[in-house]
């Protein structure tokens, strides 16, 4: 999505360059939320491509870059084929993080040929267990429960996202998910998973034995900073990229999931892995390799739908925080502000739409209203 969106920010400045992209891939550029959201509620699969042939692009797929010569400004692929750039940009992104044990059969859930793996079982009604109560293993189980699959869920944590939800947010998630269905195993780690047949067993650090058709992982991402690393490019939890997303070498870029950047509204380096930092960091990293000088200081949200819930959020989420809770209807539809060295760090908006700007305002605040005010300050 990040290089797509830089694609398009190139040509907003310059209409004849030549651009070329290199893909790992086997697909053109896709949007990645649908694959664990809409995509399960009957949007159709066509609605997902990007408009890249918009954009002019040389489209290279089934393409790894392995190595960069910064000096002679050169790119080399895995087949041996040397590309020459003024400017480049690693879009990378980052790879699954993967189990402590054999892992043959497991479903890492990432891209577009897992999404198509788990449909063609889920047509058949299939089981599932899904490692990880997370933002990807929340939202996948979910998805298959609402298209009549058998799911259990289990994560070490003692409730749902109880890394960024309030206790009691966090708890009710776990019933909120056995009343439709899934069977939530909180406290749960998985130590093996074992072919039996046709079948999966994952076995439990409590003993148990848990028979599937197939076995989800949603336990994160590490962000891809190989090719970073091997050119001499500063990293640290992603490729460190300044204002202008510029890496440490002046002719190339980093920008989507491994780009870790200075927001100036929050006060800290951080690095994002949702969708609005992808297309609004690619826009503006392209614009700056075709010569502008624009500065990132955008405040990402994201989002997420689980059953008849969902929720627009902004700013950082962390269930250690000091959180003030408004709510219209406990844990239907509220607003959750997160509180730290008494500035708002973050808005969570339980069911509450159309209040992103107001937002990113408040976390852009120098100081944080009073707790009253703070509980009225975004209608919910």
């Amino acid at each position: 999505m990040a290089a797509d969106a830089a694609a398009h920010g190139i040509r907003e400045v310059d209409q004849t360059g030549t651009i070329t992209m290199l893909s790992a891939e086997q697909h053109r550029p896709y949007d990645r939320p649908p694959l664990s959201k809409k995509l399960w509620a009957g949007k159709p699969l066509d609605s997902i491509w990007r408009k890249i042939d918009d954009a002019g692009v040389d489209l290279r797929l089934r393409t790894r870059a392995v190595a960069c010569d910064p000096a002679a400004r050169t790119l080399t692929d895995e087949s041996g084929n040397t590309y020459e750039y003024e400017k480049l940009l690693l879009a990378t992104g980052g790879t699954p993080r993967r189990l402590p044990f054999a892992d043959d059969g497991v479903i890492y859930y990432r891209d577009l040929n897992d999404y198509q793996r788990v449909r063609a079982l889920a047509d058949k009604n299939a089981s599932f267990v899904i490692i990880g109560g997370g933002f990807i293993g929340s939202e996948i189980a979910a998805a298959l429960v609402s298209n009549d699959c058998k799911v259990s869920m289990l994560f070490p944590a003692a409730s749902i996202g109880s890394h960024i939800y309030p206790e009691a947010l966090s708890e009710f998630l776990n019933k909120y998910f056995r009343e439709k269905g899934v069977t939530v195993l909180p406290g749960e780690s998985a130590v093996a998973t074992v072919k039996s047949g046709d079948k999966m067993v994952v076995r439990t650090g409590a003993d148990q034995a848990i028979e599937c058709d197939a076995v989800i992982a949603g336990i994160g991402i590490e962000p891809d900073v190989s090719l970073a690393k091997s050119i001499g490019l500063a990293t640290d939890n992603g490729i460190t990229v300044d204002e202008y997303l510029r890496t440490t070498h002046p002719d190339i870029y980093a920008a989507g999931d491994v780009a870790n950047f200075h927001s100036p509204a929050l006060g800290i380096r951080r690095r994002v892995e949702h969708e609005d930092n992808a297309n609004t960091m690619g826009v503006i990293a392209g614009r700056n390799m075709a010569g502008r000088a624009e500065r990132y200081d955008h405040v990402p949200y994201f989002y997420s739908d689980l059953f008849d819930l969902g929720y627009e959020a902004v700013g950082v989420l962390d269930s250690s925080m000091d959180i003030v809770e408004n709510w219209v209807t406990p844990y239907r539809k509220g607003v959750l502000y997160y509180l730290k060295d008494k500035r708002v760090r973050g808005v969570l908006l339980w069911n509450t739409w159309d209040q992103v700007e107001a937002a990113r305002q408040l976390v852009s605040m120098d100081k944080a209203p009073d707790r009253e005010t703070l509980k009225g300050f975004i209608p919910s």
